[in-house]
């Protein structure tokens, strides 16, 4: 296995990019420090299709719901909405009243400089936007098919030159200033999900036009915060958000579930309650827990190589860690991490063949080397904690047997690897991904398999997953909401790329139950179709399944109101720095 070397001075030199080795951490503001392990490909919402942009994103844009902050099982409340919609009894028409005097923040695309107020009409826009086939967002598998005469507006729209928003669309109107009302094809329990999700939120047309296609850049809405100077560079390593002085009234929540509740000492005050949120991006773990470590970062995942020096019996922090007043939180995640073979290649169309590689991949050294042991290998696509996982369901193709692997490639047509063409392993440019990529292509030569592991930025990585440039991949897919739909429908042949279909999957039958489960509302049948999907997604391999995480998150005595969550977009809002404990707990650092 190659491990990339690192000496002391070019460590040191990487962290002065961030901070000063002996600058003093601010203790004047309330400030969020926060680590991120990858690049931001931008601040555009029809394009936020991973974590990192999501949340960047979301700390200055908005959508009509979100989930509770305090509240488990996760339940999503009105934000821009003035309360949840009114829902006919076919439940096909969904109708909204937006908040009044909600504003757009300040931007020179606007009269005066002044950001004007919200109305429904800017989601009419905004909407349209994922939908404008000219921009291919990234989110439009969201919304395909579901909103009447929103694919036909799309289709009609592709063949022009210029995309015409000014044309009505049946199911999505704006009837008032502040009431909008989407009509839906069928029914589509997820649809109130989707507006809580950063594809959805709302910008203004503006801004869009004073900056065309730098808009990108250039992110302007109606957020608890506003990014430093106004303006996103790609090349940038710091993000610096400053808290948005026309922000609306909103406060903290008053409820909470019970393991909540000691966060309801900022019950009522008005939010956002920092002054300003700083993020650096640190791609590799070790400086990231160094700057935790010294107080400059505010909480840390706890990372493989770190492990086992700080917890005690995969569970408790070491005393060392205690003294100096650090906390310790463990939560599963909706997640699962996998392999993906690009579908679209005849070569992966072979199932013995992807049946094979799945038996000679060694999941529970994987889980041991990158996950301390701690997280549960996947047996299929759907993580523990939402309806359509099996407990007890054990996929034949999981555990590593290398005697049913060989048996399997020479049933595909290559014995012992002869005829095989090498295969690319794309991955992320961290050590933490080369090395995954690097114990891959060792298991897999084990049945004689060439595997040549290429590493890429996080942007580069999902452009050629999207151009469909890759033959095998690792990724990891976390929930967009609490429903197994969410992880199906990765695997659903009209999803596709651009969409989240990013393996290109196309099971006729598979595609079928799909759509059936889609449109039902939560009962025991659908679970039952949720189960029979999961089954056919493990016995198929159209991945090779990795793991479903938990999380180790260290964090500082002085951070409130943060808790782990699968949903992180707006989280910051809510967070809060006690200053005097800072003050106090810097000296035991």
């Amino acid at each position: 296995m190659k491990m990339r070397k690192i000496s002391i001075c070019a460590l040191l030199s990487g962290l002065m990019l961030f901070t000063s080795c002996t600058k003093k951490v601010d203790t004047s503001e309330k400030v969020l420090n926060l680590a991120v392990t990858a690049e931001v490909k931008g601040m555009d919402p029809i394009y936020a299709n991973d974590k990192y942009s999501s949340n960047e994103i979301a700390r200055i844009y908005e959508g009509l719901l979100e989930y509770h902050y305090l509240k488990r099982p996760y339940t999503l409340v009105p934000n821009l909405a003035e309360s949840l919609p009114v829902v006919s009894a076919d439940g096909l028409t969904y109708t909204f009243k937006i908040r009044k005097g909600v504003k757009f923040q300040d931007d020179a695309a606007f009269d005066g400089g002044k950001g004007r107020e919200l109305v429904a009409e800017d989601f009419v826009y905004s909407i349209k936007r994922l939908a404008d086939p000219k921009l291919q967002g990234l989110g439009w598998w969201l919304l395909e098919g579901k909103i009447k005469g929103l694919n036909e507006w799309r289709e009609k729209n592709s063949e022009k030159d210029v995309v015409d928003y000014s044309e009505v669309i049946e199911g999505l109107k704006a009837t008032d200033s502040h009431t909008l009302v989407f009509k839906l094809n069928k029914p589509f329990p997820q649809f109130l999900y989707s507006l809580a999700m950063p594809f959805t939120f709302v910008v203004s047309k503006e801004v869009v036009t004073k900056y065309g296609d730098n808009f990108l850049n250039h992110p302007v809405g109606t957020g608890p915060f506003m990014l430093k100077g106004g303006e996103f560079k790609q090349t940038s390593k710091r993000l610096t958000y400053v808290k948005n002085p026309t922000f609306r009234k909103k406060a903290f929540p008053v409820e909470a579930s019970e393991e909540f509740k000691p966060m309801l000492s900022d019950a009522g005050k008005d939010l956002p309650l920092l002054d300003k949120v700083v993020v650096n991006i640190i791609r590799e773990s070790q400086p990231r827990m160094l700057q935790f470590k010294k107080g400059k970062v505010d909480y840390n995942s706890v990372d493989k190589d770190n492990f086992d020096s700080m917890i005690v019996a995969g569970k408790s922090l070491s005393k060392e860690l205690l003294d100096k007043g650090i906390n310790l939180e463990v939560s599963p995640s909706l997640d699962v991490t996998y392999t993906a073979y690009n579908h679209d290649m005849k070569l992966f169309q072979n199932t013995n063949l992807r049946r094979a590689l799945a038996l000679a991949y060694d999941v529970e050294e994987m889980n041991k080397l990158f996950n301390n042991g701690t997280a549960l290998p996947a047996q299929s696509v759907i993580p523990p904690g939402i309806a359509g996982y099996m407990k007890n369901y054990k996929s034949p193709y999981r555990s590593k047997n290398l005697r049913l692997a060989k048996e399997l490639l020479a049933k595909a047509g290559y014995k012992d690897g002869k005829g095989l063409p090498e295969i690319t392993y794309d991955c992320p440019s961290a050590s933490t991904s080369r090395q995954i990529g690097e114990l891959i292509k060792k298991q897999l030569a084990e049945i004689g398999v060439n595997i040549k592991v290429q590493q890429n930025t996080w942007p580069e990585l999902q452009k050629k997953i999207t151009k469909r440039q890759v033959m095998l991949y690792g990724i990891a897919w976390g929930a967009d909401y609490p429903d197994a739909e969410n992880f199906l429908q990765l695997l659903y042949g009209p999803n596709k790329a651009p969409g989240a279909n990013g393996s290109g999957y196309d099971n006729p039958e598979f595609n079928t139950l799909f759509k059936k489960a889609a449109v039902m509302q939560d009962s025991p049948e659908r679970t039952a179709l949720y189960e029979k999907l999961n089954r056919i997604a493990a016995e198929e391999v159209p991945w090779i399944y990795g793991v479903h995480r938990q999380g180790y998150t260290l964090k500082h005595s002085w951070l409130k109101n943060y808790m782990s969550t699968d949903f992180e977009a707006g989280q910051a809002q809510y967070i809060n720095i006690d200053l005097n404990k800072k003050k106090e707990m810097l000296n035991k650092l």
